[in-house]
């Protein structure tokens, strides 16, 4: 979504690293520039003046004119401005003291509530939580179905008493939830609420209510982040009539410009505190300012990667793989195993935008193809259990057979063994360089540990002999002494090995001419 504003701003602060000095002509281009791409990304105008005016006031200070170096300061205090607008520090869940912890969801008609509803209950889940979906929209028809199905796909039960489509009292839904709560020792209660296609009397009335009947402990404003500045006018309206004390921004995977969500937490003063980015229940997670701010500045957003990782990747299957590496024992399972756990993580693209500098690589990252890990697997589990532990007994027939098996040609099989071999090995060798257990060491080195030069090689080694080379007392090697056919001499050099003749004259050697180039 915010891909235009980051190739903006990513543009504009790249054309100040290349200078040594910034004239204050320099920073108001610089800011000038920032101010337009804040505007095309759709932020609100008060929000771009506030952030111009503090970015142009730090970078006119002693803060970068004392800089050792001033671009690299203004791309600094450019950061720490988005973050501030951004919420400044992450905003956690306030947890009821006794439980259950109720947490109250508003918004428009369309937003995604009910999914979102979902979504926030699974990742409660993965934080050792046990929460219970609430079906308060007892207007918008099927909305009571739709949350009992995001409730079973999550692993989360629903409570619907009512079956809506304009029947029933949502009001009463929300208050006998409590109790149902604690009879059935639910420690967090997820209450969904009615929207509306527009903000209007009778909807404020009816969330207002709700709130009033279950006291919630939050009350999370549900903004779709594609519908422009109208986020913004929306946020005010349920601000000044039901009151809410966070924003969870959804469908930030659209191609709309967004910069109208980056004004809700400054118009309202309420934090962004979770954001979703798919359709798929894991496509959600806590809202960071400071990770969010890197990402649009193109500077990524590692410590989200790592979190990631540390989620979908055993640390016990990890650490065995590790070892296997250094000692090449690594199989075609293990490789598996490590395929699958990356998939978990999502679309590869996705998680190679995170890393600095992608967002100089995004034709590149287009065109990244997930399927064709799905077609590895397929080969991989095509094999028996054996062939996966020693791919060396792959023979052209078992070839054939795996390729038909999974649908794949020929080439596509000799591929992956032979890229395994090759991947195996240099994963062996760098576990060698950096230290691992059972590394192979690289790097050729003489016997006095020194290097090699290229081009300085010492030549074939010559074959060992028993208890070393016989030599004459003058230093001269023996060669009589030596084994058949290491003595054997070329002509000319006959009598050698008897030591030099008495005024022997090497020029009158006679060596065989070398051949004329034809």
């Amino acid at each position: 979504m915010f891909d235009t504003l980051s190739d903006r701003l990513t543009s504009v602060l790249q054309n100040l690293r290349g200078r040594g000095r910034l004239s204050e002509a320099d920073i108001d281009a610089t800011a000038r520039e920032i101010r337009i791409a804040l505007l095309e990304a759709d932020v609100a105008l008060p929000v771009v003046r506030t952030f111009i005016a503090q970015i142009k006031e730090r970078a006119k200070g002693a803060e970068v004119s004392g800089a050792l170096n001033p671009a690299q300061q203004v791309v600094k205090i450019v950061n720490e401005e988005l973050v501030a607008i951004l919420g400044g520090e992450t905003r956690r869940l306030s947890l009821a003291k006794n439980p259950p912890t109720v947490i109250m969801l508003a918004g428009l008609q369309g937003s995604g509530k009910t999914t979102l509803a979902g979504k926030l209950a699974r990742w409660l889940v993965g934080q050792g939580h046990t929460p219970l979906l609430v079906a308060c929209d007892l207007q918008r028809p099927n909305a009571v179905n739709q949350l009992q199905v995001v409730g079973e796909r999550a692993g989360v039960p629903t409570y619907a008493p009512e079956p809506g489509n304009g029947v029933g009292d949502p009001v009463d839904v929300a208050r006998r939830s409590i109790d149902e709560a604690r009879r059935a020792q639910h420690d967090v209660v997820i209450v969904d609420t009615a929207g509306r296609l527009g903000v209007d009397e009778e909807m404020m009335r009816q969330a207002a209510d709700i709130r009033e009947a279950v006291q919630p402990d939050e009350v999370l404003f549900v903004v779709d982040a594609m519908i422009g500045q109208d986020a913004v006018n929306t946020a005010e309206a349920f601000r000044d009539g039901v009151g809410f004390t966070g924003v969870v921004l959804t469908k930030l995977d659209g191609d709309a410009r967004g910069g109208a969500a980056l004004s809700v937490r400054e118009v309202t003063g309420q934090p962004i505190m979770f954001a979703s980015n798919g359709e798929k229940l894991e496509d959600f997670d806590a809202f960071h300012p400071d990770r969010m701010a890197s990402r649009i500045l193109g500077m990524g957003d590692v410590l989200t990667l790592i979190e990631q990782a540390e989620q979908a990747f055993d640390k016990d299957q990890a650490e065995a793989a590790a070892a296997k590496i250094g000692t090449g024992e690594l199989t075609l399972e293990d490789f598996l195993e490590q395929m699958l756990a990356v998939r978990k993580m999502g679309p590869i693209a996705n998680l190679l935008g995170m890393l600095p500098g992608a967002g100089q690589m995004k034709d590149q990252l287009a065109q990244v193809d997930d399927s064709h890990l799905d077609r590895l697997q397929a080969i991989i589990r095509g094999m028996t259990p054996a062939e996966r532990n020693d791919p060396k007994i792959i023979n052209a027939s078992r070839r054939q057979r795996i390729a038909k098996g999974s649908g794949v040609a020929i080439r596509e099989v000799n591929d992956l063994v032979n890229r395994f071999y090759e991947a195996r090995k240099m994963m062996q060798q760098m576990a060698g360089r950096f230290g691992f257990p059972g590394g192979a060491r690289g790097g050729s080195k003489t016997r006095k540990g020194k290097k090699g030069k290229k081009g300085k090689g010492r030549g074939p080694t010559p074959p060992k002999v028993r208890g070393g080379m016989p030599m004459f007392p003058g230093g001269m090697p023996d060669l009589s002494k030596m084994p058949p056919g290491l003595g054997e001499l070329p002509p000319g050099l006959a009598g050698l090995d008897q030591g030099l003749p008495p005024g022997f004259d090497p020029s009158k050697l006679k060596f065989p001419k070398k051949p004329k180039d034809n």
